[in-house]
């Protein structure tokens, strides 16, 4: 059970309170919130997209999917899927399918999808496949303060 060292680093200096939730490894963010025994609604998923600037990440509850033709038109910006090279590039203290949705830590901007901002706790992958962090609804809220937040997604 590890926190990537970037992320590590941001919450701490943040002076975010957090747990950290191990469970047995799996492949997927909807997969860990089910082996973790979390709700998929409070699970956050970030989706690296692209676009002629740039990388955003787009953070969706595990439970729901990205509309791209949606957030294309919020973001008035062409978009597509990153490739796995190119997450691996940006997040490279973690394994590919375990990123955060802490952008800042990256340096990615970051748009989350309004059905996270009622959720009185937020979970999302520390880095690798076997491990949750867990914050509070207002400690995500102030980590993703310089994000965007829109409606972008629908349940799956």
């Amino acid at each position: 059970m590890t926190i990537a060292n970037r992320l590590r680093q941001y919450l701490d200096n943040q002076g975010v309170a957090y747990d950290v939730v191990a469970h047995p490894r799996t492949l997927t963010t909807s997969g860990s919130a089910h082996s973790a025994h979390v709700a998929g609604s409070k699970v956050a998923k970030p989706v690296v997209v692209h676009h002629e600037l740039g990388y955003v990440l787009a953070v969706v509850p595990s439970t729901h999917r990205v509309e791209l033709g949606t957030l294309q038109s919020l973001l008035d910006r062409r978009l597509g899927l990153a490739t796995e090279a190119e997450v691996t590039g940006l997040f490279n203290d973690c394994e590919i399918g375990a990123i955060p949705p802490v952008g800042a830590a990256y340096g990615v901007p970051v748009v989350v999808d309004e059905s996270l901002s009622d959720a009185p706790d937020v979970y999302f992958e520390a880095g690798d496949h076997a491990t949750l962090v867990h914050v509070s609804g207002a400690a995500f809220r102030a980590l993703t303060k310089e994000a965007r937040w829109a409606r972008f997604s629908h349940p799956a």
